[in-house]
């Protein structure tokens, strides 16, 4: 009885951890598709916020 428990207690940390890793990927499987595109869009509007800032600070001649 006390090996099958000491069994038990070494199998589940590999085990568990092989469950989480298996949610997790199938987490990222299915919000990657329309939240990247939608973050990658953001990412380049706020580029273009900055870069027309920074045309707007820069006065007259200087580059």
């Amino acid at each position: 009885m006390e090996s099958l428990l000491l069994a038990l207690a070494v199998l589940a940390c590999p085990v568990g951890m092989g469950l989480m890793m298996w949610m997790m990927m199938r987490g990222q499987r299915k919000g990657s598709g329309d939240s990247s595109e939608q973050q990658v869009a953001q990412l380049r509007a706020e580029i273009d916020q900055l870069k027309a800032d920074r045309e707007t600070r820069q006065p007259k001649g200087a580059q």
